[in-house]
């Protein structure tokens, strides 16, 4: 049996992607820049792409600006909320001490600049209250950038509550949407959302191609200069294929995202009620407020390493965190953050499940997995101390 269980990293391309994308490579192949024919077409396909997207999310199609994925939409978005505070004097920023690196690193970077970031502690259950937001911003705060979703734990921040203190305070709000767009609904209006990060390989769409959406009226700061493309906010010749396949493949994900999330709460909760069972493990995050495919567990006296290539060669492809952290040999930073100790954090393993998963799969996961727990505790010198009674437990 081969099971894709990593669809949190990325996903494999929709039909309807692929169907979209072709024309675009071999007929409508123009420079959308130019004013011939050929040009003109991908032209059209591009604002096409731009109509759709923006109304699947409630926004106007002026609001989307096509970049390369989430992490530059990401940058763009922060810079730019930090250099209209600073021009008004306001150099104080909060977000969370769990967002993706695309966020951390780029605040990291404007620390180096001069700016003073707040990053919020999540509780046990990896949600932070929109009470905790309202009680760090300043008066010289300029910007709060909080994820929808996180990208490992899977828990669904209250985004629109959070948009609705940003909005009464007078501050800008981005959201990292990466993992949720395509997944639950979002509405950038009813959310009080100013600028939201998207990445078309989460939904089922081509890799190197996202969007971020701003609310009118915010100035966008260029991180990449040269041409006009994009109004003038994001330079180089569009990715048209891509685009084109984006927007298939997010229509496709928005016509039939409840019926998927249904069969995917249901399978993500029968998978959390089998992997309770193992000893001394522990579900990451909300049982209940997370994305509807995303199960993330701590075994105690493991390494998630470990798990990892023993469930691959049973045929089930995970993670044990980021894909983008996946070289480091330090336990994930949105583990730590939730208050999981360095010992237990590195015992993770993270499964996110597709809309093609079965019950007969998911059995035969939990099974492996108990299995490889079992296999690998047999000879854990940490798990024979811990035992023994020469250790606590802690899970």
């Amino acid at each position: 049996m081969n099971i894709y269980a990593d669809n949190a990293a990325t996903t494999k391309m929709s039909r309807a992607a692929i169907d979209a994308m072709l024309p675009c490579m071999e007929e409508v192949f123009g420079n959308p820049s130019t004013l011939y024919q050929t040009g003109q077409r991908a032209k059209e396909v591009i604002e096409q792409a731009r109509e759709d997207i923006a109304e699947i999310i409630n926004a106007s199609p002026k609001e989307i600006t096509f970049t390369s994925g989430g992490s530059e939409a990401d940058n763009q978005a922060i810079r730019s909320g930090a250099m209209i505070g600073k021009k008004q004097g306001k150099m104080h920023i909060i977000s969370t001490a769990f967002e993706h690196h695309a966020v951390l690193h780029t605040l990291k970077r404007l620390e180096e600049e001069g700016f003073d970031v707040t990053l919020l502690d999540v509780h046990e259950n990896g949600i932070v209250t929109p009470e905790e937001v309202d009680a760090a911003i300043r008066d010289d705060t300029c910007l709060v950038t909080i994820m929808t979703a996180n990208n490992e734990i899977g828990t669904i921040q209250p985004i629109r509550e959070i948009g609705a203190v940003c909005r009464k305070r007078g501050v800008l709000f981005h959201t990292d949407a990466v993992q949720a767009v395509g997944h639950i609904h979002i509405d950038v209006e009813k959310d009080n959302i100013d600028m939201l990060s998207a990445s078309a390989h989460k939904f089922h769409g081509p890799k190197g191609a996202g969007f971020l959406y701003a609310k009118k009226g915010i100035r966008l700061t260029n991180i990449i200069d040269g041409g006009a493309q994009e109004r003038g906010k994001r330079a180089g010749t569009e990715n048209v294929p891509a685009i084109a396949g984006m927007a298939a493949a997010l229509k496709e994900a928005a016509a039939n995202m409840d019926s998927n999330a249904d069969k995917l709460t249901s399978m993500r909760n029968k998978l959390i009620e089998g992997l309770n069972e193992i000893p001394h493990s522990a579900l990451n995050g909300d049982e209940q407020h997370r994305l509807p495919g995303n199960v993330n567990f701590c075994f105690e006296g493991i390494e998630g390493e470990s798990i990892l290539l023993l469930l691959d060669d049973k045929g089930i492809q995970a993670s044990s965190g980021s894909a983008c952290t996946s070289g480091s040999l330090d336990p994930s930073h949105v583990l730590l953050a939730i208050g999981r100790v360095h010992d237990v954090a590195h015992g993770s393993l993270r499964l996110t499940l597709g809309e093609d998963i079965t019950e007969e799969q998911v059995d035969y996961i939990i099974k492996s997995v108990k299995e490889t727990v079992e296999y690998l505790r047999s000879f854990s010198p940490v798990w024979k101390e811990l035992c023994e009674g020469k250790r606590k437990f802690i899970l």
